[in-house]
């Protein structure tokens, strides 16, 4: 029987999602007690991989069992064994060949910037950049990102294939907490973190909007942002 879970983990406490041998990770965690509930090796796959420090409210992964437990059983007992920085929020079954990676059909990623003082305190799960920034023009350079794109410019290491769609970016501010919102079909390695250093550098007012235009049409142009640190990003849901 094949399952499909939602995941929420905070990653701070974790070596990423990708298992690692003798480091505490999503997948090895989740691999770790459903092979003790299956009685023989399960092995998960993730519909997408989070680096070390990076969270998330509904990352979702499918595996198969060969014993029979109700959903509602699975959940439970999953999350009785797992790592307190781990939970399963929900357990549903999938056809045979549904797969959690390659059937998604749009990511929902969100990074928090705090603008205020420095807290300590949410150090781990924003970015305290602890400065103004120019929201508008970051809003301006954002449009440029939305649609059908070649993304290389913002993706770290080597792939055969660059393109992927943003169908939105939206902002919004609570008290000094600025979020980014980023929805679209595939997000590459550190390409949303590429992304808000691209933003916040026009946010700075070191480069104008039309730069992040610049970026994704001319590889020539040089690339001029700093990676945004992973405590800021959560995956917030991803759609099937």
């Amino acid at each position: 029987m094949r399952y499909l879970i939602s995941v929420s983990y905070d990653g701070d406490k974790l070596y990423g999602f990708e298992r690692q041998p003798r480091k505490k990770t999503v997948q090895g965690e989740l691999e770790r007690v459903l092979t003790k509930i299956n009685k023989t090796t399960v092995l998960i796959k993730g519909a997408g991989r989070t680096d070390r420090g990076v969270h998330a409210y509904d990352q979702k992964a499918h595996f198969d069992l060969n014993i029979n437990i109700t959903c509602d059983g699975l959940k439970r007992a999953m999350n009785s064994m797992l790592d307190p920085s781990v939970y399963v929020n929900s357990v549903k079954t999938v056809d045979n060949e549904f797969h959690a990676r390659f059937d998604v059909k749009k990511k929902v990623y969100r990074y928090d910037i705090n603008l205020g003082e420095y807290n300590p305190v949410i150090n781990s799960y924003v970015y305290n950049y602890n400065r103004n920034l120019n929201v508008s023009k970051m809003k301006k350079a954002a449009k440029y990102l939305l649609g059908i794109n070649n993304y290389e410019a913002f993706t770290s290491g080597e792939r055969d294939n660059y393109n992927s769609i943003i169908y939105k970016i939206t902002f919004s501010k609570k008290d000094d907490i600025l979020s980014i919102k980023f929805e679209g079909k595939a997000f590459f390695r550190y390409m949303v973190r590429n992304l808000v250093g691209a933003l916040i550098l026009v946010g700075e007012g070191k480069v104008e909007p039309e730069y992040i235009q610049e970026l994704i049409n001319n590889k020539k142009v040089k690339k001029r942002y700093v990676t945004a640190p992973p405590n800021g990003l959560f995956l917030m849901k991803v759609d099937y």
